[in-house]
């Protein structure tokens, strides 16, 4: 298939595109590269280095043999994405090209209108574009298992049955976002499914949970192929927090009691699930959710298996609790069903500590990019964005006081 990858420049946008490509696919690339403008904004960086797109485009071929186009283009620019999509004619498109920090979305005013524009404009536009310029292409949208966010029922996969005063419906899951972030990616879902009814568009939503790791298959050819790797207040995931602040002696520092449960996957399984769903096109007029995670953890089970792993090699680690920045329960309910992949052939990892050994080398690897006043959360969400009074970065003081 000829499938274009938006958002190709990113963490988990890159590795899907070589997967792609390695598979035999004719991948397009499509990035604006405002995410290393942000990172220069915010003083923040991957652990990771990472290489210019050229760079990485011409490393590609030269390893595999195959070669991937390349467009920059801001999808908020509908006149560019239709050029995108009448030249190209995609099969498929695999849209990650969002601002994708729930943190990056409440510094300020500003932040969070930039979000919303940026993620929800930019999906409409594909969506328009799709339905007059490629109206059978099937696109396969990354959505955020953070939509529901923690009912106190059973999260179910995308649709809920509804008895309501002797009538039955089935309707989309009800939605509980946390942040300006998962807010705009709610709207995305509704628009996808406007789409499908409406204008007999194919769409998957993919509602991801917290991705671990940086290795593929293909990002392992060469250091120029790596992924993002990122671990700071903004843009950092959990896990890899938790395995710098190890790396670098500091204690891994859990969010109030750490009883907040989120799915969690493999960045393996992140690219063998969007090819799944590539291979697995629903009918025009359809519009398919699936939950994309594999395994379940609480913020402090997960910092104890990172202490467990790293005691394993007689290196001590201790735990703090720091006060939660984020407006969210931190003791809940939490059971999202999640087999419809599995039902596809996802032949899933599990987080061991033979991993986490690996995700720690990564950063012992890297040990001297670590920026340390970069590692702690810094952004309140109770306070409209604010900032707290110690361990920020002079980036992000400045970011804030734009706009709010």
């Amino acid at each position: 298939m000829r499938i274009a990858v938006l958002g190709a420049d990113g963490y988990l946008g890159w590795p899907t595109a070589l997967h792609l490509s390695a598979r035999g696919h004719d991948v397009v690339a499509v990035d604006s590269l405002v995410r290393r403008r942000w990172d220069e904004e915010c003083g923040t960086d991957s652990l990771t280095p990472i290489a210019s797109m050229a760079d990485r485009l011409a490393r590609w071929q030269a390893e595999s043999g195959h070669k991937i186009g390349w467009h920059q283009i801001d999808l908020c620019d509908a006149a560019a994405v239709d050029e995108l999509i009448r030249t190209t004619q995609p099969d498929a498109i695999v849209h990650f090209a969002e601002q994708r920090s729930a943190p990056y979305s409440m510094i300020s005013p500003r932040h969070g209108v930039e979000t919303q524009v940026n993620n929800v404009v930019g999906t409409l536009n594909v969506l328009l574009s799709v339905r007059d310029h490629a109206p059978d292409c099937h696109v396969i949208k990354l959505g955020t298992m953070g939509e529901y966010g923690t009912p106190n029922i059973d999260i179910e996969e995308g649709f809920i049955e509804i008895e309501h005063n002797g009538r039955h419906d089935r309707m989309l899951y009800p939605k509980q976002p946390g942040s300006l972030y998962h807010l705009s990616k709610v709207h995305d879902s509704h628009n996808l499914d406007f789409a499908c009814r409406i204008w007999d568009l194919r769409a998957t939503d993919l509602n991801q949970g917290v991705v671990y790791g940086t290795t593929t298959d293909e990002t392992a050819l060469h250091p120029q192929l790596i992924t993002r790797f990122d671990y700071d207040g903004i843009w950092g995931t959990v896990l890899n927090r938790y395995c710098v602040q190890a790396a670098v002696g500091e204690p891994l520092t859990v969010y109030g009691k750490g009883g907040q449960t989120r799915g969690f996957l493999d960045i393996r399984d992140t690219v063998r699930c969007i090819e799944l769903a590539a291979l697995n096109a629903p009918a025009a007029g359809e519009y398919r959710v699936y939950n994309q995670f594999t395994e379940q953890f609480s913020v402090l089970g997960l910092a104890e298996k990172v202490e467990h792993a790293r005691a394993a090699h007689g290196l001590p680690t201790t735990i703090s609790h720091v006060p939660n920045p984020r407006r969210e329960k931190e003791e809940h309910y939490y059971n999202a069903k999640h087999q419809r992949l599995l039902d596809l052939g996802l032949e899933p990892h599990g987080l061991t500590d033979t991993l986490i050994d690996h995700v720690v080398q990564t950063v012992e690897a890297n040990v001297s990019r670590v920026k340390r006043n970069t590692i702690e959360a810094t952004i309140d969400w109770r306070k409209g964005g604010h900032v707290y009074a110690g361990g920020r970065s002079p980036a992000l003081t400045a970011l804030a006081g734009i706009g709010g």
